[in-house]
This record gives C-alpha cells, structure tokens and sequence, in this order.
C-alpha cells in the first residue's frame, strides 16, 4: 500500500476554517504570527482566509507577501465560479488571483443535493463550474487544491455523479483533490470503502478535510492516510465551526509515531505543545487540559498504583514519551495518592524523600486527612511544597502572626445616598526578634489584609514589592451548610519569572484566605532564599 516513510502533506486551515470556530476571532497580525509559527514547525500549506469575503483576509495576503517563510507555501480559499458567470468575470475568482498566492484551494459541490437546492442549478453546469475554475488557475501558473465539498454525503446519495465531479477536476489539471467530510459524520469503515474504489478511478494525488461531528475527525483522516491520501488537512488544536476540523495536534504524532509516515521532522515534533499552547494563547482560548498529545493533562499520574507503576517504567501507563512531543510528565498529590506520588513530588521539588519511610506514610496520610477537610493540592503546589519542607524540618515560615485585627465598617453618605465600605486591618507580626505592628486600608478586608502584610514586611524582605496577586479563587465546599459552610480559596501569584498557587481551606473566608496568602509570601520568599 506504501513505502516505509511516505511523506503526508500537512495542509493548515486555522486561519480560516479555524476561525468559523465559536469564540475564536484573529486579527492580521495574530493570523501572521500564527503563519510564522506555523512555518517553523515545518507545515507545508498554511490556508490564510478567503480574499474574497472580506477585507481582513486581503490585508493579510498583501501582507504575507513581505514576510520570509522557510518553507510553507501560502493558500487562498475560495469557491468555483458562480453559475452562469464567465471564470473570469466572477469577483470570487479575481479576489483569488489577486491575493497572489502559489497555492489556490478551490471548493466546488459534490453532492447532487447541493446542486440542484443550494446552486438551484443543473448537474452539468455544476461539472462545468469545477472544471472552468480549476483550469482557470491552472493556465495562471497556479498549485490548485481542489476541495470536494460533502463528497462522502454526495458519494453516499449518487457515487456516480459524485465521482464524476473529481474527474473534471483532475482533467482540468487539479494538483490534488481533497476530499471533504463537511457534515462531519462519516465512520472510519466508510472512507476505507470510499478511498479504496478512488484510488482505482482517480489519479491525482487525494487529501483528506474532516469535521469533528462524530469526535472522528483525526481517526477518519488516518484512515484516510492509510487507504492512500497523502494530504491532511485541519487546524491547531482542533478549532473550527461546530465541533471543529480535524486537530493536527493529534493527527500528527499519530502518523508520525504510530504509522510510521513522515510529516514534521522530530526536532520539529517536539515543539508541538508549545505551538498548540501559543496558538491558544494568541486566539485568548483556554488551552484544554485533557487534549491528547499537549494538554497540560495528557502525561499527568494521579492514582498511587499508577505512579508507584510509572516510576518503575513509565510504559506502564503511557503509550508514548511526553518528550517527543515537547509534553512533560506530571503527578499530582490528592487523596488518592500514595507514597510513590510523595516522593516522586519532593524529588520534583529537590527533596530527598524515601518512598518506603515511616515519615512518607504519615505525610501520605496527613495529605489525604487535609484532602477530606476540603484542601486540594492539586492546584495548589506552591502549598504542597511548603507541606513536604515542613516535614522534613524545614520551616519555610519567614514570618510569625501575634495578632490580627480587621474592622469593616459600613455606612450611608448622607450626601450623595451612596453606601460606603471601608476596610482595615491591623497586624502584629514577628520577625526574628523584632516586632511589626501596622495597619493598612483596603479595597475589601482580604486586600486590606494584603496590604498590611506587605507594609509590615517589606522592611525585613523588600523583594516581596516583586511578587503580585494574578487570581483569586473562593469556592463554597458544602452549600447546604448556609452562611456556615466551609470555603476553599485559592490564589495564584507571579513574579517577573514564574506563577505559584496556594491554598486555605476554613469555615472563615478571612482564615482560608489568610492561609493561601501567607503561604504564597512564604513560598516566594523561600524561592528567592
């Protein structure tokens, strides 16, 4: 069926299919960063938009003309000619020749269906229409990429007519034909079958753009790469209208390391998490933590069985090396973890901990006591770290409360009828020998608490001026319980560096947050130790 590492194309469409995704907006200069991007990873066809459906995407390709790529070539996105229309009258059809790109993708209909409701037009001149386009381009010294449209819906309902639209395309001179699950709900078994008469009938070289309706998108573009196609296309982290294209952050190492094609070179390979979380960052989208492959969770252990396993041979439970993908390895500590997950953490941290100790067992148990009160270390392991020091002698305490006091006061501006709230905290603290004692106003009684740590101990540690709060999180563990309940707060800090999170857990709001902030200041102050 092939030779041992066949190259697969990879056909990027982020910046256009990408973009018809729920949430995701690009301006040009997000989309050419993300082409440069793109382009050290080694893609080999980056889709910027259709220059014909706004002027976004024409400001791009005049753009993108300037800027050096090392090796993709630039596509632009657009339909055949309209119906009735003379190729080279149709605006469509200029737009694309003056987005001056080497690579056209022309879509045209597949399905009979379409034709006759969507164009309200004839099956023939719908043929005449992908023939005209293509071998318009053609005659322009174009790469043309010719995209079936709902060809696995049309080959279903008329495969003779189906099959009859590819090969005006391939006569018309099409580089490659690509096939189009655009409804997204063909199985696996059905693009073997499909591909495997194709492949009989058509010549040209078939590629693959599926839709995630079925959650099969990446499994139904290897199956076509196994049955023959050698282009893949899809976008970053599977973005795209409805349920999304195809994730080439997925298909990728698929073929690559499990069919044994070539695509990406491994040095390449190994940036693709960072790609993945770059793109995510640039579109301002939360990166998903469980996405194979780059997700922050894709690597990470969290049962004692399965780190006590891993530690041993990590093939006990991964199929693959986070390395090779640019993804690390993580273990988490929770109420289900086990000496193996402590001391895999403290080495982590820089910790010499024996796994087999009596110390470790009791630390493991104190873990999971915390977890049961409402503590959670997961998201959490500045915290986790200022724990397993402790027990190891090692205080991490920088500081020592002798008293605090918080007045909120609440009342009525009789000239304006506007309530007014004031905050403040005093605090006594101990450092070494000598004694703070201050007080400081704040926007509500935990900011006032911030602030008056901070007056009492910037003296002793100037560097906590660095450190600021990022995020603040407060989550009620048992509503039922009212006003009463316990509260879990986390807070996550950063210097210029690096970001930490920590936890406090109390019926008290003010308690909970008092321990998550004194632990964030402990640990940043350890750090700079």
């Amino acid at each position: 069926m092939r030779c041992f590492g066949d190259l697969v194309y990879l056909y990027d469409t982020t910046l256009r299919d990408g973009t018809q995704g729920e949430g995701v907006s690009l301006t040009v200069e997000d989309k050419l960063k993300i082409t440069k991007k793109l382009d050290e990873l080694g893609v080999h066809y980056i889709e910027g938009g259709w220059p014909g459906s706004n002027p976004k995407d024409l400001e791009f390709f005049q753009r993108i003309q300037e800027e050096p790529l090392k090796q993709a070539k630039i596509s632009a996105f657009g339909s055949t000619r309209r119906v009735g229309t003379r190729t080279e009258d149709d605006t469509n059809i200029k737009a694309l020749l003056e987005a001056e790109t080497p690579v056209v993708a022309i879509f045209g209909k597949s399905w009979d269906f379409h034709v006759t409701t969507a164009l309200k037009t004839t099956l023939q001149e719908n043929i005449n229409m992908i023939w005209d386009s293509v071998h318009f381009f053609k005659e322009q010294g174009r790469e043309v990429i010719y995209d079936a449209e709902h060809f696995f819906d049309g080959y279903k309902a008329n495969p003779a007519y189906a099959l009859k639209t590819l090969k005006a395309a391939s006569k018309a001179g099409a580089d490659w034909i690509v096939l189009c699950d655009t409804n997204g709900g063909t199985l696996p078994q059905e693009i073997e079958q499909v591909l495997t008469v194709l492949r009989k009938e058509i010549t040209t070289p078939l590629g693959i753009h599926a839709h995630n309706d079925g959650e099969l998108a990446v499994a139904n573009s290897l199956m076509a790469v196994r049955c023959g196609a050698r282009q893949v296309q899809g976008t970053v982290n599977g973005f795209g209208e409805r349920c999304g294209n195809a994730n080439i952050c997925s298909v990728i190492p698929n073929l690559q390391l499990k069919m044994e094609f070539r695509s990406l070179d491994s040095d390449s390979l190994r940036q693709l998490t960072e790609v993945s979380r770059y793109v995510s960052e640039i579109a301002n989208m939360t990166p998903l933590s469980s996405q194979p492959f780059v997700g922050s969770s894709a690597f990470t252990h969290k049962g004692g069985i399965h780190v006590n396993a891993i530690l041993k041979d990590p093939c006990t439970y991964e199929h693959m090396a986070p390395e090779l993908v640019g993804n690390k390895r993580r273990v988490l500590v929770s109420e289900l973890a086990g000496a193996s997950n402590i001391s895999f953490k403290a080495r982590e941290f820089g910790l010499d901990i024996l796994k087999d100790s009596e110390s470790t067992r009791r630390l493991s148990s104190e873990i999971k006591e915390l977890e049961y009160r409402g503590y959670q270390f997961e998201g959490a392991e500045a915290s986790l770290e200022l724990l397993l020091r402790r027990s190891m002698g090692q205080s991490g305490e920088f500081f020592n409360l002798e008293s605090l006091k918080i007045l909120v006061e609440k009342r009525p501006d009789n000239g304006g009828g506007v309530e007014i709230i004031n905050s403040e905290a005093t605090i006594k603290l101990r450092v070494g020998d000598q004694v703070m004692h201050t007080a400081a106003e704040g926007e509500g009684p935990v900011n006032a608490v911030d602030n008056a740590l901070r007056k009492a101990l910037e003296g002793f540690y100037p560097a906590l001026k660095e450190m600021h709060l990022v995020d603040y999180k407060v989550r009620v563990l048992d509503g039922k319980d009212g006003t009463g309940a316990k509260v879990r707060v986390l807070i996550e800090s950063a210097d210029s560096t690096e970001t930490w999170s920590t936890v406090g857990v109390s019926e008290n709001i003010i308690e909970a947050s008092w321990q998550a902030l004194t632990d964030s200041m402990n640990y940043f102050l350890m750090r700079r130790q």
